[in-house]
């Protein structure tokens, strides 16, 4: 039973992965976007409460996305200039607040989501597909999820944790 169990959660985590390297239409390996993207996700201290972006336009990059820790704001940029062909980077990463309250919320809302059997897969790995951003008490839902149920389910969670003035659900749902 046991042996059952975990191919299933083995197997959830690799249609997952599959979805989600094709949802987020990964850039072709070796070019500018897929060196920006590796180091990003590389970052030490770049977990489930943060959430970046960037856009790559000849050489320009421009970072975006709302980090916890001050540190990830200046490593992001600091590892993004270093690399060939970057010419300038223009960092508009917003450092969230930093609250024992919003901790808490953040906190709660991870076991809400990661914690509810239907969603755990979502969990697992390095870098989980659902970003949990939480600002003065709101909470932004952010990432790739395999379907407009689970979409549904992460945010009717968010909205049950105690202390959430309002939910934010801007998960997106794989091809």
């Amino acid at each position: 039973m046991k042996t059952l169990r975990t191919f299933q959660k083995v197997a959830a985590v690799a249609v997952v992965l599959a979805g989600l390297a094709s949802a987020k239409n990964l850039p072709a390996p070796g070019s500018l976007d897929d060196k920006v993207r590796h180091q990003l996700v590389m970052l030490p201290y770049y977990y489930v409460f943060d959430n970046l972006s960037y856009r790559v336009d000849s050489g320009k990059v421009t970072l975006f996305g709302e980090v916890t820790n001050p540190v990830l704001k200046s490593d992001a940029q600091n590892a993004v200039k270093h690399i060939e062909g970057v010419t300038s980077v223009e960092n508009q990463i917003e450092v969230l607040p930093l609250s024992t309250f919003d901790n808490r919320i953040r906190r709660a809302t991870y076991f809400a989501i990661y914690g509810f059997g239907p969603l755990e897969r979502y969990g697992m790995g390095t870098q989980p597909s659902i970003r949990i951003l939480v600002k003065n008490g709101q909470v932004t839902l952010a990432g790739v999820v395999a379907s407009e149920t689970d979409r549904n389910l992460a945010n009717i969670r968010a909205n049950g944790v105690p202390g959430v003035f309002s939910v934010s659900n801007e998960l997106v749902v794989e091809k």
